[in-house]
């Protein structure tokens, strides 16, 4: 995970793995392991790595809330076609509201 954090960090700073690894005073090969997972960075490195790109690593600890598993289970009770259906009336539903702030932006 740490790796994966990394590698975004790099990109959206539009670094290559040599100039960030440049900025951190490491090679690029250390993070080339980071980033592919061979080697697991601690968690001050992750925060050093991805600050040094001009970002932040924010952490939270919020409430569970598991409405995406009830609804996941309730779709999986529908019958194939039941599903399709759901899904079409999900993308109408969704034009429709792409439609209406379309309206009201050009309004």
């Amino acid at each position: 995970m740490g790796g994966d954090l990394i590698r975004e960090a790099r990109r959206r700073a539009g670094l290559t793995q040599a100039q960030l690894a440049e900025r951190v005073g490491t090679t690029q090969s250390a993070v080339a392991r980071w980033e592919r997972g061979r080697s697991a960075p601690s968690f001050d490195t992750v925060r050093r790595l991805v600050r040094a790109c001009g970002l932040d690593l924010v952490v939270t600890i919020e409430d569970y809330d598991d409405s995406d598993i009830a609804q996941a289970e309730q779709l999986l009770r529908l019958t194939p076609d039941q599903r399709v259906d759901h899904s079409l009336d999900v993308v109408s539903f969704a034009e429709e509201l792409r439609d209406a702030y379309r309206a009201a932006v050009s309004a």
